[in-house]
């Protein structure tokens, strides 16, 4: 989504829900998180799992050197085991980046034409070793712009969901999926929104 239809559709929410009016009001709207669609930015998501970003960037480097594209699934594929660890990546991420790259070479997970159903396209995302409902839907959200997809298991999205809606505890994974259902079709919006509210410093404001 761009800015503008990032901006449309927040202002669609802050005419049903007065929390978003006001949190716009707080920090404003938004802008775009775009990402590349492909095997690349999936990848990346797999390289990056429970490590910093500065982390994740200096494996890729280095996963980029030993192969010489990363961002290639025939070259991932192709790379030994050795590589692989050599680059940084555990045995486990290892075994995932080698299964990405085999169903995209395969033709068996077609990222350039994933099923339009939200639901269906998580589904098929989610097959493949490594990649898990929350990966699913950042890059249903962020590389294919998606207004629709709600990380509702993101933990970032759950907190200020519920400071948002004056919730005096986090509300569950559960609580807000439900809650996010009045916010149809718009759900995409509300979650970039939920994070650019989390990462404001509320002291400037």
């Amino acid at each position: 989504m761009n800015a503008e239809q990032i901006r449309t559709s927040l202002d669609a929410l802050a005419a049903v829900e007065p929390a978003f009016a006001a949190g716009i009001a707080r920090v404003g709207y938004p802008g775009p998180r775009l990402r590349e669609r492909g095997f690349a930015t999936l990848l990346r998501t797999i390289v990056g799992q429970q490590v910093s970003v500065a982390s994740a960037d200096a494996v890729w480097r280095k996963l980029d050197a030993a192969v010489g594209d990363a961002t290639s699934p025939q070259r991932v594929a192709a790379a030994t085991d050795e590589q692989l660890r050599a680059a940084g990546l555990s045995r486990q991420k290892a075994g995932y980046a080698r299964s990405l790259a085999d169903e995209v070479t395969s033709g068996r997970l077609p990222l350039a034409a994933l099923p339009a159903d939200d639901e269906a396209a998580i589904a098929a995302l989610v097959a493949v070793k490594g990649i898990g409902r929350w990966s699913a839907e950042i890059y249903l959200l962020f590389a294919e712009g998606r207004s629709d997809i709600w990380p509702a298991g993101d933990l970032a999205v759950q907190i200020e969901v519920g400071r948002l809606l004056g919730h005096e505890t986090r509300p569950s994974e559960k609580q807000v999926r439900a809650l996010a259902e009045a916010w149809r079709p718009h759900r995409g919006a509300a979650a970039i929104f939920a994070w650019h509210h989390y990462n404001t410093d509320m002291s400037v404001i």
